[in-house]
């Protein structure tokens, strides 16, 4: 067990390189537009990106999914039918889809909740889409296949080209918010390019029509689940906008981008985790296996997160080159809401860990009302917070359905799957983090705490771990 353990930590170490190195050149982004864009300018670019994180999941109608399951059995069909079937149903929609978008562009213009003049950054948003959509199952085939080096390698090159393109245009050329689609756009169309040698070997046009009616099957569930998980991710912000403003709005962004260093964590760990537990499904001692996994996962984010809350404002306000920030001075008023943001971030992590045994008993369609639920929950708490406590209404908002989701989750597979996680273990977890969270943020109430002393914190709560028993010598030897 321990050394499959092992072998799935290896695969997130590796994703886990693409994810920190592509996702921090990616957040390298957020203070170079916090010092160079006004609050309400930033404001625009995440309403806009808030519309194409829900229009992905039409685009993509869920079939990434639906390939790795079926992909990963060969239960109906062969490698290549399984892979060209539901690709080319993927590009067949998007370009329909991206045409519609980029012609009527001017009249979505009240959709997207920008004026007429930004009809211009829809249409680059439409091809985005395009492009964005069509690399899905190409990279679903990298996982699936274990060329994690690979997927690291586009996705780092992806990545990095957005970022020099934002500087180039910004810095050099003299563009506006326009620089940020325009270099997505470019980046998204060579990781095409990149990924076209994937698809040599592999296409083929036959059509199996048992095949694409178990991929719908399969699949359609994720459309309203994904459409539901992208409402708990974003809309607080088209919520925020119409209650508030759009400098409210890039505050709040601007801080919850913070949260990336949660997300890392869940982002490598969820790119593994799918191959992982799918080609384990069937060892008699999996779902031994996938509990203690949970324990080592929530350990591991629980130490990230309290770190991360005790030192934030020491990190988002040092001195960077140029005399600028990691976010930029007029963005802080936001900071407290990053301990929310990362504590919702790690129930994430924790919803990821339990949709192992809907996704191997093939029980998909009890997501659209999981994630429902938590959408809704949003969206009404939203409405409720926002107007008294602004954008820390919008965070808690986030917290709690992130918390639903989990619950509602773990529920519905324990019906189906049912493992015997180590309650134990994980009650211990959070009650010392719970328990020392709370003594920082009291004492902090009180005095100004230097970073010396802060340093005491996240030790305390190691050192509970370590003498609970979560992890002892023995254990940790097991992992080296």
């Amino acid at each position: 067990m321990i050394e499959k353990i092992k072998s799935l930590s290896k695969d997130t170490l590796i994703y886990g390189t693409n994810t920190i190195v592509g996702r921090f050149l990616g957040f390298f982004l957020v203070p170079f537009y916090t010092n160079k864009f006004l609050p309400d300018e930033y404001g625009i670019i995440t309403i806009i990106y808030s519309y194409i994180a829900i229009l992905n999941v039409f685009f993509s109608i869920g079939l990434e999914s639906g390939y790795m399951k079926f992909s990963s059995t060969l239960e109906v069909g062969s490698v290549k039918e399984n892979f060209s079937n539901p690709y080319f149903i993927v590009i067949a929609n998007s370009f329909f889809l991206s045409t519609l978008i980029y012609l009527f562009a001017p009249e979505l213009t009240g959709v997207f909740q920008v004026s007429q003049d930004y009809a211009y950054l829809i249409r680059y948003s439409a091809l985005i889409l395009f492009f964005d959509s069509i690399v899905l199952i190409p990279f679903a085939y990298l996982r699936l296949n274990n060329k994690a080096k690979s997927f690291a390698g586009i996705k780092i090159i992806n990545i990095s080209l957005n970022v020099i393109l934002n500087i180039v245009l910004i810095l050099y050329f003299n563009f506006g918010i326009e620089a940020v689609f325009i270099s997505n756009l470019i980046s998204s169309a060579v990781t095409f390019i990149m990924l076209i040698p994937v698809l040599r070997g592999i296409i083929t046009f036959r059509f199996n029509k048992g095949l694409v009616k178990e991929l719908i099957y399969f699949s359609v569930p994720y459309i309203p689940a994904g459409i539901a998980a992208n409402i708990v991710q974003i809309i607080d912000r088209p919520i925020l906008k119409y209650l508030t403003d759009d400098k409210t709005v890039g505050i709040y962004t601007a801080n919850y981008k913070l949260g990336i260093f949660m997300m890392l964590i869940v982002s490598m760990f969820e790119f593994a985790w799918r191959p992982f537990f799918l080609n384990n499904a069937k060892d008699p001692d999996a779902k031994k296996l996938f509990s203690k996994i949970l324990t080592v996962f929530v350990a591991f984010a629980s130490v990230v997160f309290l770190f991360l809350t005790v030192f934030i404002d020491n990190i988002v306000k040092m001195d960077l080159p140029f005399g600028s920030h990691l976010i930029g001075e007029a963005y802080w008023s936001g900071l407290e809401i990053v301990p929310v943001i990362l504590f919702g971030y790690l129930f994430y992590g924790m919803y990821v860990n339990f949709m192992a045994g809907i996704y191997i008993e093939k029980k998909t369609k009890y997501l659209p009302l999981i994630t429902g639920l938590g959408a809704a929950i949003n969206v009404i708490s939203n409405f409720i917070l926002i107007p008294k406590l602004s954008f820390m209404g919008a965070a808690i908002s986030t917290l709690i359905s992130y918390f639903v989701m989990m619950a509602g989750i773990y529920i519905v597979s324990q019906k189906f799957y049912k493992v015997n996680y180590e309650y134990k273990k994980i009650g211990i977890i959070f009650t010392s983090l719970i328990s020392v969270t709370a003594i920082y943020f009291i004492l902090n109430s009180y005095m100004e705490i230097n970073w010396i002393i802060k340093i005491v914190f996240p030790v305390i709560y190691i050192l509970i771990i370590y003498f609970t028993g979560i992890f002892n010598r023995n254990v940790i030897k097991k992992f080296m």
